[in-house]
């Protein structure tokens, strides 16, 4: 199971990287569409990073520590020479990316990439309902991530880097944080529904219709 899972995150990033980089999904490059590339390209680095976790794990490697993916990996290039100013730019492209998913809850952009000519009425409010649902958890979540990684990057301090399993501690840790993160756990279980209809309905070289 835990190969599957590496498997699958390694394609999810490599999809990210390809949304970004030759836009099959025709986001443009305009401000609203570099942003939402910008968030491909950190939805990238985002899997590789759980993706090397889970290979760490497979391969009895990984430390027995509350560190995922991302933080080691931004813990990493932070101790190299000039490594602050790689982690500013990383934490810039998270916030620009978690912008892009309130984006894309707030305008269900997400619709046209959608074969819709082949689902029912009552399909289609669900998976749009779902998906800005998603979209906006994965805002909050990609935000806050990009927001710590970036003041890791000003204060050239490892210990200031949260990855998705810090967020969701800092989540809990608010005033009613079993609620929000509840609300925020529930929208990315939402997410994964909506991509279960995406793999089934997505034009997966993209739809200016």
């Amino acid at each position: 199971m835990l190969i599957v899972f590496v498997v699958g995150l390694a394609a999810y990033s490599l999809w990210g990287f390809v949304r970004a980089i030759f836009d099959p999904l025709h986001r443009g490059a305009d401000a609203p569409g570099i942003a939402e590339r910008l968030g491909f390209a950190w939805s990238g680095v985002a899997y590789a990073g759980l993706a090397l976790f889970a290979l760490e794990l497979l391969m009895g490697t990984a430390r027995q520590s509350s560190q995922d993916g991302t933080e080691s990996t931004i813990t990493k290039i932070l101790a190299h020479p000039a490594g602050e100013w790689a982690v500013l730019a990383i934490g810039l492209v998270s916030i620009a990316g978690g912008i892009s998913q309130f984006f894309e809850a707030f305008t269900a952009r997400f619709k046209k990439d959608l074969k819709r000519e082949e689902m029912t009425k009552a399909e289609e409010d669900f998976v749009f309902g779902l998906g800005r649902v998603g979209y906006l958890a994965r805002g909050i979540t990609f935000t806050l991530v990009g927001w710590f990684v970036f003041q890791a990057g000003m204060q050239h301090d490892a210990s200031k880097v949260k990855g998705f399993s810090g967020t969701f501690m800092f989540l809990l840790g608010q005033p009613y944080g079993h609620v929000l993160l509840g609300l925020v756990a529930l929208g990315f279980i939402a997410l994964g529904v909506h991509s279960f209809a995406a793999a089934r309905w997505m034009r997966l070289l993209g739809s200016r219709q």
